[in-house]
């Protein structure tokens, strides 16, 4: 029997990842969304482009939970971009409530499902899943160091003119503007990225990297990055559902590794099957371990402020 997989949202990351899928033929997607007409018409034209593609995938498209069911995979996309005017405490509270609303609605349904939390905050909302689903901490993973090891490594590929392929690198910490970099984790075909290129320039391309959603967030003018995320979410669903056991980064619950407990932020983690299968924890430099810790600190800062807010 196939393997199914929900995405929640059928938004530009949520249609593409539901793309993405249906595409390799290893799953068939059901795309919910609150707005009717939006999944049904987006299914359908999936559908019709199964044949060019030569896969049985089956895609539907609904306003109803109950089609989630016997989920193997529920990703969440849902949430809402942040708009002028809007703080981030504002986007916190805001997307807080859409993930409480989706995980209750799904978790029930599909008890034996792993979660990949796309929505951002990506690791704050990744935790508030974690609580309401009630399952394994192992089940519910974050969406946010695969994109950035991604941004990463296609930066170093622009400066140096090597391909992205040969590059390898981790990226720890919360998701977007407090990701932490590895450069001493970083190679390209096996040689250390600092044979290539010095401290300065290493650290420009870090910024850069950090600032990679914004950055495209300023030249499209309305809207956000989408066809990255949606790849990032989808090498984490083939890794889960062909058993692939990849070293990924990714958001997944500390119980005292790297000097936390309790809060959900990227690390190397073993995927496959069962979601995550082991925290892989490295040794850093002092300067990394001072950036991990002040962003682990800020994602709990936030649980904290959705907590509150929810308790109100």
């Amino acid at each position: 029997m196939k393997a199914k997989v929900s995405v929640i949202g059928a938004g530009n990351v949520g249609a593409t990842t539901a793309h993405l899928v249906v595409q390799s033929g290893i799953a068939d997607v059901v795309l919910f969304d609150i707005t009717e007409g939006i999944p049904q018409g987006k299914a359908l034209d999936l559908a019709e482009a199964a044949p060019l593609w030569n896969v049985a995938s089956s895609i539907t498209g609904t306003n109803d939970f109950s089609d989630t069911r016997d989920s193997d995979i529920i990703v969440i996309t849902a949430g809402f971009p942040r708009k002028p005017g809007m703080s981030r405490d504002d986007l916190l509270h805001a997307n807080a409530d859409v993930i409480r609303k989706v995980v209750a609605g799904t978790s029930a349904l599909s008890p034996g499902s792993i979660y990949i939390i796309v929505t951002n905050p990506m690791d704050v909302m990744t935790q508030i899943a974690w609580t309401v689903s009630g399952f394994d901490s192992g089940r519910v993973i974050g969406m946010g160091g695969v994109l950035d090891a991604s941004r990463f490594r296609t930066f170093i590929s622009l400066e140096l003119g090597v391909s992205p392929e040969d590059i390898e690198t981790l990226v720890l910490g919360g998701h977007g503007d407090s990701m932490v970099p590895l450069p001493q984790y970083t190679t390209v075909k096996g040689v250390p990225l600092k044979e290539f290129l010095g401290h300065e320039r290493i650290a420009d391309l870090i910024h850069r990297a950090r600032n990679g959603g914004a950055e495209i967030v300023a030249l499209l003018k309305t809207g956000s990055a989408y066809y990255a995320p949606a790849a990032s979410t989808f090498q984490m669903i083939k890794a889960v559902l062909l058993d692939e056991k990849r070293l990924l980064p990714c958001s997944a619950l500390l119980r005292g590794e790297y000097g936390h407990r309790d809060v959900y932020v990227g690390v190397p983690v073993i995927l496959g099957k069962n979601g995550v299968e082991k925290i892989i924890e490295l040794p850093l430099a002092k300067d990394e371990a001072l950036q991990f810790d002040k962003s682990a600190h800020a994602v709990k800062s936030m649980v904290e402020t959705a907590s509150a807010n929810e308790q109100k």
